[in-house]
């Protein structure tokens, strides 16, 4: 197991343990089960603070990919090893398909026997959503209805050629 599998294993289950237990000294156990590396220790707490703050977008673009499920539905395992690889492949510099398959290997060990398929699918989901092009016009669930912007570019501009 690599060293960056090793954190996102550790990482998974500060927040299984958080969901369970909110006031756990996360900080202290990942300390412990990284054996005070601190390169580890940065990335893992990186993971879970950028987990953290864009936790409500993470959530509801996983709802939005599981279609028809709530969040609070789904195993707290599968859960926050969506939350995990949504966050590394939306706002990290982790190339998706790396999230994705560490991921599966996460709930392929941790999860039930169908967690590995489900976790793909919906990963898969929010993969196409990411790569695919949006039209200037198309409204996004984040934007509200497409806006026209005045052309503040001048005729001459460099950007007009």
């Amino acid at each position: 197991m690599s060293r960056r599998s090793r954190v996102r294993q550790v990482v998974l289950q500060v927040l299984f343990q958080r969901d369970l237990n909110p006031g756990a000294d996360w900080e202290a156990f990942l300390a412990r089960r990284l054996q005070h590396r601190p390169e580890l220790i940065r990335f893992g707490s990186q993971l879970i603070q950028g987990i953290d703050f864009h936790r409500a977008e993470l959530d509801r673009r996983i709802e939005q990919a599981v279609r028809n499920w709530k969040l609070n539905r789904l195993s707290t395992t599968d859960r926050n090893v969506l939350r995990l690889a949504a966050f590394e492949m939306l706002k990290s510099d982790t190339p998706p398909k790396v999230a994705i398959n560490e991921a599966i290997e996460l709930a392929r060990r941790f999860g039930s026997k169908e967690s590995a398929a489900f976790v793909n699918g919906v990963l898969d989901r929010l993969f196409q959503e990411k790569r695919a092009p949006r039209r200037p016009t198309e409204p996004t669930a984040d934007s509200g209805p497409p806006t026209t912007a005045p052309n503040t570019e001048s005729p001459n501009s460099d950007s007009n050629l």
